[in-house]
């Protein structure tokens, strides 16, 4: 990976054991300053990453550090090694282990692949303008995968919940599923499960390109960290520590993939919404009018679906545009409105296949939690089908005269 510039290492010891193994790759230009200057070194060296010796340091410097790194752009990661105090929303933890110095260089390239993504997000936005983390927080876009049985899962999935989406699984084959069928941006593994069933589920993210970049916490102390995941991290601490360390992760993985979305709708013109996915308003109303006329004179059928959000839970909308941007067919589209809802259109399908699809569609949404374990995405769902005589404008209006009826 070509290098923008060094690696600032900001620690109270004169150069700390770990930057040997930066030193070592010849890969990382390494300036190492202390804590007291650490602003100044910013400015003027404009490093890549910070890594900061945290070990013995307090939560205001970090965070002081971190607020100086978040403002930066592009992206400048700040990965905190051995931090001991809580973490600041951005900074990423990693917890050094004797014989396995490869882990923070996997974890720096990881965190430089995202800064290279802003980079690029920038210069190609028209004008050009910096986008900082700290403009956005995408954690709040970001999706939990919570894997566990015992008796630490409701108070993680609070824990989880409180600052992000977060879908439980009780078993390694739900998990699957979930993994399967929606974006995913982080996974917290917790206790219930045998060393060797979390070593054969680790083993299968390691193999798989799709799911090797995810931030994983494993909240046991019975496996080693010899997997190929550069955001691996294995923990034994109670569930508001485990959640600490996985969120800032959970966030710079949520913020690539909002940079991916936006490197999209740069390449559509501006016609896909960056937060979804999906279609804008705009986009929508021009595509479906075009897909209502082309069938109506040349036959075949068309169905469109509305799904509809309960107004105390603005995040469920959201949750419910990303997994139908993720699931539905290619020649499908869709688009968020002002009214909580979500439309999406279902090109040469008849009533009986998209009730079909809907119901499939509604059952993933269902799964995600918001902060209590009893707060679910349960949309309301109409579904109309082109009739004789319809135009883009009279389906629609029948379709939000329906009654509404929960997705089963």
């Amino acid at each position: 990976m070509s290098q923008q510039g060094p690696v600032l290492i900001v620690s109270a010891a004169a150069k700390p054991p770990f930057a040997a193994v930066l030193d070592e790759t010849k890969l990382f230009p390494v300036v190492v300053t202390d804590w007291s200057e650490a602003g100044r070194a910013i400015e003027q060296v404009k490093p890549a990453a910070i890594i900061a010796a945290a070990e013995g340091t307090d939560f205001t410097a970090l965070a002081a550090l971190a607020k100086r790194a978040a403002a930066r752009a592009p992206y400048l990661p700040l990965i905190a090694v051995d931090p001991a105090t809580t973490l600041p929303d951005t900074a990423i933890a990693f917890f050094q282990r004797k014989g396995l110095p490869d882990r923070l260089i996997a974890r720096l390239n990881a965190s430089l692949r995202v800064r290279a993504l802003h980079a690029t997000v920038m210069r190609r936005l028209v004008p050009p303008a910096p986008i900082a983390l700290s403009d956005i927080d995408p954690v709040g876009e970001a999706t939990t995968l919570l894997i566990g049985r015992g008796g630490a899962y409701p108070t993680l999935s609070v824990a989880l919940g409180e600052r992000a989406g977060v879908v439980g699984a009780l078993s390694i084959e739900a998990a699957a599923k979930h993994l399967s069928s929606r974006d995913i941006d982080g996974i917290v593994l917790a206790e219930g499960f045998t060393p060797r069933v979390m070593d054969a589920f680790l083993t299968v993210l390691t193999e798989d390109v799709r799911f090797r970049p995810l931030p994983v916490l494993v909240a046991s102390g019975e496996l080693t960290p010899r997997y190929d995941l550069p955001n691996l991290e294995i923990v034994t601490a109670g569930p508001s520590r485990i959640a600490d360390i996985a969120l800032p992760m959970i966030r710079q993985h949520a913020f690539e993939a909002r940079l991916g979305r936006m490197l999209r709708a740069i390449d559509a013109k501006g016609l896909i919404d960056a937060r979804t996915g999906l279609l804008t308003k705009v986009a929508f109303d021009r595509d479906f009018a075009t897909a209502v006329y082309q069938t109506a004179e040349r036959g075949g059928s068309l169905s469109v679906a509305r799904f509809t959000f309960d107004d105390t839970h603005p995040r469920a909308q959201f949750d419910g545009a990303r997994i139908i941007s993720r699931l539905m067919r290619q020649a499908d589209f869709g688009a968020v409105h002002d009214d909580r809802s979500l439309i999406v259109v279902f090109t040469g399908t008849d009533l009986r296949n998209a009730h079909a699809i809907t119901r499939r569609l509604a059952s993933v949404m269902r799964h995600t939690h918001h902060g209590r374990r009893d707060v679910r995405a349960e949309p309301a769902v109409a579904v109309a089908t082109l009739q004789p005589g319809d135009s883009a404008t009279s389906l629609l209006a029948r379709l939000t005269q329906m009654p509404e009826r929960a997705a089963s």
